[in-house]
């Protein structure tokens, strides 16, 4: 491949206009030149387009580019374009050209005039395409996102697997260079061996992103997730983000919610038509809009250095499709924030959408998942599973507080005898049964299933009863990760025990972990507000009116709960109200309330702000797309009416948990519901009274704690919250 004479530096300052190369541009662009296979892994935001678009202006000829996403496309020649004083300098050619465009296309490719020209792996599918790229002077093939070649990659297309044989239909000789931003060391070897690369230099960046924060933050139900959203968002007013969702609803719903809450923001998917799509990146990209609600599709090889935060609605599929979808945030190197929300029941969905899949699919698909929920619930330093996972050692202990991890260690526990309890359990039922049975077993937790199979009588039973089920869910997931056990792919869900696992149960050594147990959906209600407020509510200021809270109740002679919600305290402790008029405008609470109970906790509010220096927001109120009002009205009439509580929900498209959420902050704001109509159909007058006198005596809002001494656990949580709203309505207004 002959080159224009011309020095590196002064063709990088006529063509882009920048002084020096960053990283290993330059020794790349040299072998890129010299005519040499080439296999360049470098992060997202290192620079990766500028080491195969230099060659290709320096170059006789012109360079194929073959590319995943037509967006992808676009963007990459628009960049190229705006760098040059002429718009043929680049094209793309994909499905969405008029014959029009393409005869412009073909006539400028074959004038010579085109540099670079960018190519779905589809368009080389077509002979007519193959037999014209013959015709023309090729400089060379650059693959890029090539990991998409590999199964194992986060974004395999079948296309890619076929590339090889079409390059060889245009010229075998072509010098091919395969660019991509995240590969494990298995998906290089992949790439590596399916494009037949020729003893290729291989051009390895560091992973590190060292200005990118990351965090790991526990998904609650849905209204309380998007609301942390919306103040997210709000305290970076202005600045622009990226938030990943897995489908196309909740891109939707999403958008609606954050422009109801004067946030600029667009949905984008791949239901949206291609004219919208474009127009929504180039809104996002020129700044009209400061937030995108995309499904994954959204940013391969998008160029806007300056996204400020990145947030995943969704645990992604693998760690690849995190770390390059987090890459998109602070690729200026300035500040750049990464928050994933993660439930087990996400990953439990990603789990189900494979079952219908062939085996060696769902093999690698749960391998995948695997790792990331490792991530998710791992206590080590965040940034130096990432690099491990990519193959890379990270030298330090810890990235000084640029991770959730680092900024807050989490205690670790020593969990060997209750693995054993795990494996004892597993052996015991022969290896038939998932999880949640094996749980059930160990918490000696009795069904019907269990009587007919007999395994209450088994020794292991009960053994573990003095955690609750949450925590041995834990416990299994740490047991899978550090491979004592593993899911069994043909039989799936059932677990096995591993090789290491029966080595264990013979000679059992100390283990220490950190159990995340506070991720899961169905967490003790103690536990999961505690974790909604260390993310988003004042912890300390939590504490504070929690202990004022009980000091009332006992003047009162009430349970806590019935002096103001937990979940009205974590609201206090993030909008700090310093009046009593300010009070009425917290969640649960109504003005009766704030008038006999609020002086003294606006007071400890007020002291805590002036000692703390602490801004309070901007009288931050979350608007719901849904009209609150509206439905307080309809929830208030239909139980008027005795409807049934789930036709309720139905026709308010809630689940029955978030209507009785709905019930219990009208209740406390001062409404009376009568539920007896729907309570006596679930519990008798002496399961009523039983509970109606616990809560008098008890000293905390929690149901788990409350189903565990009443009745050996025999009520639902349901039923619990039934009279928990009815106790209110008695004894809180």
């Amino acid at each position: 491949m002959a080159v224009v004479k011309v020095s590196l530096i002064d063709a990088l300052k006529e063509h882009f206009g920048f002084d020096s190369f960053k990283g290993n541009q330059e020794i790349i662009i040299k072998n890129i030149l010299a005519g040499k296979d080439t296999f360049v892994i470098m992060p997202t935001g290192g620079g990766k387009s500028l080491c195969y678009q230099l060659p290709a202006l320096m170059s006789p000829g012109c360079a194929l580019i073959v590319s995943p996403l037509i967006a992808l496309m676009k963007n990459q020649v628009d960049l190229v374009r705006s760098y040059s004083s002429k718009d043929n300098v680049a094209h793309f050619l994909n499905s969405t050209l008029s014959k029009a465009q393409i005869k412009k296309v073909r006539t400028d490719l074959t004038s010579g005039k085109t540099k670079m020209l960018y190519v779905a792996p589809e368009t080389l599918t077509k002979q007519e395409n193959l037999d014209f790229f013959k015709e023309l002077d090729i400089s060379f093939i650059a693959v890029d996102e090539a990991h998409c070649i590999s199964e194992w990659g986060h974004d395999f297309r079948p296309e890619y697997r076929r590339l090889k044989e079409m390059i060889e239909q245009i010229n075998g000789d072509l010098p091919i260079i395969a660019l991509t931003a995240t590969a494990t060391p298995k998906v290089q070897s992949d790439i590596v061996k399916n494009l037949e690369l020729r003893d290729p230099q291989i051009y390895l960046s560091s992973f590190n992103r060292p200005n990118l924060y990351y965090e790991i933050r526990p998904k609650r139900k849905k209204d309380q997730t998007i609301r942390e959203i919306v103040k997210f968002i709000h305290s970076h007013k202005g600045k622009s983000g990226i938030i990943y969702t897995l489908n196309r609803k909740t891109t939707e719903e999403l958008a609606d919610m954050l422009m109801a809450n004067n946030i600029k923001a667009v949905a984008y998917h791949a239901g949206l038509d291609s004219n919208t799509r474009a127009m929504r990146q180039d809104q996002f990209l020129h700044e009209d809009v400061d937030v995108i609600v995309a499904t994954i599709a959204f940013g391969m090889g998008i160029d806007k250095p300056d996204v400020r935060f990145v947030i995943h609605y969704n645990i992604p599929k693998s760690l690849e499709n995190y770390y390059q979808e987090t890459g998109r945030a602070g690729r200026d190197g300035l500040e750049g924030i990464c928050v994933c929300f993660y439930s087990y029941k996400d990953v439990q969905k990603l789990e189900h959408l494979m079952r219908d899949k062939p085996l060696s699919e769902r093999e690698m698909g749960a391998q995948l998942i695997n790792e990331t929920v490792a991530y998710a619930e791992s206590s080590a330093c965040r940034r130096k599973v990432i690099l491990h996972y990519f193959g890379e050692k990270y030298e330090e202990g810890n990235c000084n507080g640029a991770c959730d991890n680092c900024r807050n260690p989490k205690e670790k526990i020593e969990v060997k005898n209750r693995v054993v309890i795990v494996l004892k359990a597993i052996r015991s039922l022969e290896e038939r049964f998932g999880s949640d049975y094996v749980v059930s077993v160990i918490t000696g937790k009795a069904n019907p299933q269990i009587a007919t199979f007999q395994h209450n009588l088994l020794e292991v039973f009960g053994e573990g009863k003095e955690f609750d089920a949450h925590f041995w869910n834990s416990l299994i997931r740490q047991m899978m990760l550090e491979d004592l056990i593993e899911k069994d792919i043909e039989e799936y869900g059932l677990l096995k025990i591993t090789e290491k696992g029966h080595a264990f149960l013979k000679e059992p050594y100390n283990i220490m972990v950190s159990l995340n147990h506070q991720f899961d959906e169905e967490a003790g209600e103690e536990e999961e507000i505690a974790a909604e407020a260390q993310a988003s509510a004042d912890v300390v200021l939590v504490e504070m009116l929690k202990e004022l809270r009980k000091k009332v109740a006992k003047e009162k002679n009430l349970p806590p709960f019935v002096i103001f919600l937990e979940t009205s305290l974590e609201d206090m402790a993030t909008q700090y109200p310093t009046t009593v008029q300010e009070l009425e405008k917290i969640q649960g609470v109504s003005k009766g309330k704030a008038i006999r109970y609020g002086k003294q906790f606006v007071d400890v509010i007020s002291k805590y702000v002036e000692e703390n220096d602490i801004v309070k927001p901007d009288d931050f109120v979350m608007k719901s797309v849904v009209n609150k009002s509206g439905l307080k009205v309809f929830i208030i009439q239909n139980i008027d009416r005795k409807m049934p509580l789930e036709t309720i929900a139905k026709n308010k498209e809630l689940t029955t948990s978030q209507l009785l959420d709905e019930m219990e902050t009208i209740v406390a704001s001062g409404t009376k519901l009568n539920l007896d109509y729907c309570l006596d159909e679930e519990l008798d007058d002496y399961a009523q009274e039983e509970i109606m006198e616990y809560f008098k005596g008890c000293e905390t809002s929690s149901l788990a704690l409350a189903r565990e001494e009443l009745s050996d656990g025999d009520y639902t949580l349901e039923q619990l919250k039934l009279m928990r709203i009815k106790f209110l309505v008695v004894y809180g207004n």
